[in-house]
């Protein structure tokens, strides 16, 4: 599995985007919500590194699945 440091404010801005258009898709199956779940607890991770002022901060790691959840034009 793959994994990349990223700058953790644009992975939350990219995240909230998700959520958006995830929140506007008229299909609520489970895989939907599992989907759902996912980008919110990205989303919530990459906005606590972002705001860290501790050496190291605003950087967020994601495996390429996450961040092909959270690229990809929903």
């Amino acid at each position: 599995m793959s994994y990349a440091a990223l700058d953790a404010a644009r992975v939350a801005k990219a995240a909230k985007s998700s959520l958006t258009a995830l929140e506007q898709a008229k299909e609520k199956s489970e895989t939907h919500q599992r989907k759902t779940i996912m980008v919110e607890r990205i989303e919530a991770l990459a906005s606590a590194a972002a705001e860290t002022t501790q050496p190291g901060g605003g950087v967020v790691t994601l495996t390429s699945e996450e961040f092909w959840l959270i690229s990809r034009n929903w």
